[in-house]
């Protein structure tokens, strides 16, 4: 079958289970009841089922190791050391893969670099899907990197004791949390002051092709649209969640990965191999007909499609970063305080 092509679009400068005898947990306070969109054990199930196939999962994870080193990337820029790192919802590993590349950084003109893993002393990986977790764990990155594995009963509870990590990533895992807010202000609490937490996640428009696509060809063969996409958050939540969850000097920023696929069947198969397909609650409708497939097809090429004849579908994946309050942390000055007028300078240029 031929494999898509992932195209760079927008790219920033750029790649034995612990035991614990006693701890306390991390809970959310008190507060509004969440609201369930996903079906956490349906999700479980789809990535235990992708992980059963290593040969085509491993095929499938181009878009997780391009998301993972894309936001490895961005620790370049934090000039200091890692004692203990935590990778919540790990996938199969994606990221310790990337924090063990050789010359992370992509720009040319820099000198030659070591692995980032160079400057984490411990990586313990985390995710709720024991067969997805230890697929690799054979591979020769585990050797570059001090790292363990960890099954959780689900990434939405994080059983880890306060102040406990010095730098926390997630990749690829956040959109599927029903309890998003809550899950932030959890790793806010394991995280030590002044210390960041960085995280990707699928977000906004991703699928936009896909999801018109299928709308389309559901109206014009069923009469009506089922949910066969599941809801995203939008970017410009994203701040304001962080910011909730108590973090600090806030960064989130928006890439595009445009991936190119011979047809709708090949894309819906390797979202199925990523573990990526719809896991909303009230999915039970079925499955796709062919005949709304075949639809789907042609009005995506109709719409969308690549003058080659292939058929594009866009990721857009949300980049976030936040650290946890401390005290001689740089802070704005008041407002008011500036002694230099915006408005001058831009007249001067």
């Amino acid at each position: 079958m031929m494999r898509p092509i992932v195209q760079r679009v927008n790219a920033p400068s750029l790649r034995p289970v612990q035991s614990w005898t006693r701890r306390s947990y991390a809970f959310q306070a008190a507060g509004a009841p969440v609201f369930e969109v996903f079906n956490r054990r349906t999700k479980w199930l789809q990535k235990e089922r992708a992980a059963a196939d290593p040969e085509l999962s491993r095929q499938a994870d181009y878009l997780k190791d391009e998301v993972a080193a894309r936001l490895c990337e961005r620790l370049l820029d934090i000039k200091r050391s890692f004692p203990r790192a935590l990778d919540i919802g790990a996938n199969s590993c994606n990221i310790a893969r990337a924090l063990t590349m050789e010359n992370p950084d992509p720009d040319p003109s820099t000198p030659v670099s070591e692995p980032l893993a160079s400057r984490i002393s411990t990586l313990l990986a985390a995710d709720s899907s024991e067969s997805l977790l230890y697929r690799d764990a054979d591979l020769p990155f585990n050797n570059d990197i001090a790292i363990t594995r960890q099954v959780l009963n689900d990434e939405e509870t994080i059983p880890y004791e306060a102040n406990s990590f010095d730098l926390v990533l997630s990749s690829m895992s956040l959109h599927w949390i029903n309890d998003l807010p809550g899950v932030l202000a959890q790793i806010n609490n394991i995280l030590k002051p002044d210390c960041p937490f960085m995280g990707a996640m699928l977000g906004g428009d991703t699928l936009f092709e896909l999801r018109t696509s299928l709308q389309l060809a559901e109206q014009d063969r069923r009469g009506g649209i089922s949910p066969r996409v599941s809801p995203l958050a939008d970017t410009r939540d994203i701040g304001g969640l962080m910011q909730k969850a108590g973090f600090k000097m806030l960064t989130v920023d928006v890439d595009d990965i445009i991936v190119d696929f011979p047809n709708v069947f090949a894309l819906m198969e390797d979202l199925q191999a990523m573990g990526e397909n719809n896991a909303i609650i009230g999915r039970e409708m079925g499955p796709i007909s062919r005949d709304v497939l075949l639809a789907t097809d042609a009005i995506y090429r109709e719409l969308h499609g690549n003058e080659d004849g292939t058929i594009p579908a866009t990721f857009r994946i949300i980049y976030m970063m936040g650290w946890h309050e401390s005290a001689d942390q740089a802070k704005p000055l008041p407002r008011g305080s500036g002694q230099i007028n915006l408005k001058d300078i831009l007249e001067q240029k």
